[in-house]
């Protein structure tokens, strides 16, 4: 008779992917956010594979967790073996006859900067299905079947920059008129984005304006519902320029503050940048092309 005899057996592959992403990222809440579950399932998971090797991964404490001696001779190996998976269901999509291009975009940048350019977008890619999701955080895209990212950040040497940030108060022309001197947004109504809450303290302090309260006024969720509202009269908004634009363009918005010292824009240290896999596929280049190409 044959023998078959059980074979040893290691975690759960959830459970590596966890722990993985717990000592990449410094933390289980980060893990947990990354990997859309709870930070208790991702405690969980670490103590699964900690009994199966029987040792400590992670030193907890109050302010946080830390890597043991085992944990950092662990963490390059799995971190590897996490991005070669990776690299390989990359390979594997590439291997579909028609391979969808899937974009990863902040959400006001998919709204206010991305949807004008979709036609154009759709045009170059001659027919192939093309997808946004509008994301919080940035994907990775070593672990992530996206094809393309589009988020605010510093940029670094040698990324592609669409976009530099900048930011000044925007209103309707109406709303503007009423206003001659950066002191007098004081009493006006100050919308705010929850993405970008310190938007007024920034722009503030950047331009020694006078505002006893940069936190008071309209708080959304969504940047382009903010955009809205100020479209609408509803009160003066701070502007990022490359989102803003196409308002100010068509005279919707304009500048609030049109002279004195502190008028203008102020410019930021982020930028908007595209970012696509090391090893692209052709649509891809395109992509990068075509997208860095349209102003």
């Amino acid at each position: 008779m044959p023998i078959s005899p059980p074979r040893p057996k290691g975690p759960p592959l959830n459970a590596l992917r966890a722990t993985e992403a717990a000592m990449r990222l410094g933390g289980f809440a980060a893990a947990a956010e990354e990997l859309s579950v709870t930070p208790g399932a991702i405690s969980q998971h670490i103590r699964a594979v900690e009994d199966w090797a029987g040792t400590s991964l992670f030193t907890r404490r109050a302010q946080g967790v830390a890597l043991t001696d085992a944990g950092q001779r662990l963490r390059p190996a799995l971190t590897a073996a996490f991005d070669g998976m990776g690299d390989a269901m990359r390979c594997l999509a590439a291997l579909r006859p028609d391979p969808p291009v899937q974009i990863a975009a902040l959400p006001s940048v998919a709204q206010l900067w991305l949807t004008p350019r979709l036609p154009a977008l759709r045009a170059a890619l001659a027919g192939r299905r093309l997808s946004v999701t509008a994301l919080e955080t940035p994907p990775n895209l070593r672990r992530e079947m996206f094809d393309a990212s589009l988020f605010l950040r510093a940029p670094a040497p040698g990324d592609t920059v669409l976009a530099h940030d900048a930011i000044a108060p925007v209103c309707t022309p109406s709303l503007a008129a009423t206003i001659r001197t950066p002191a007098d947004l004081a009493d006006h109504t100050l919308l705010h984005d929850e993405s970008w809450s310190t938007d007024w303290t920034d722009w503030a302090k950047a331009t020694g304006t006078p505002l006893p309260d940069t936190t008071a006024g309209p708080r959304y969720s969504l940047y382009a519902m903010a955009v809205e509202e100020a479209k609408a009269g509803a009160g003066i908004l701070i502007g990022h320029r490359f989102l803003v634009d196409a308002a100010l363009r068509d005279g919707t918005l304009v500048l609030a503050c049109t002279g004195g010292a502190h008028a203008g824009w102020v410019e930021t240290a982020t930028a908007l940048v595209l970012d696509v896999p090391e090893a692209p596929a052709g649509h891809v280049s395109l992509l990068t092309q075509l997208v860095a190409s349209s102003g």
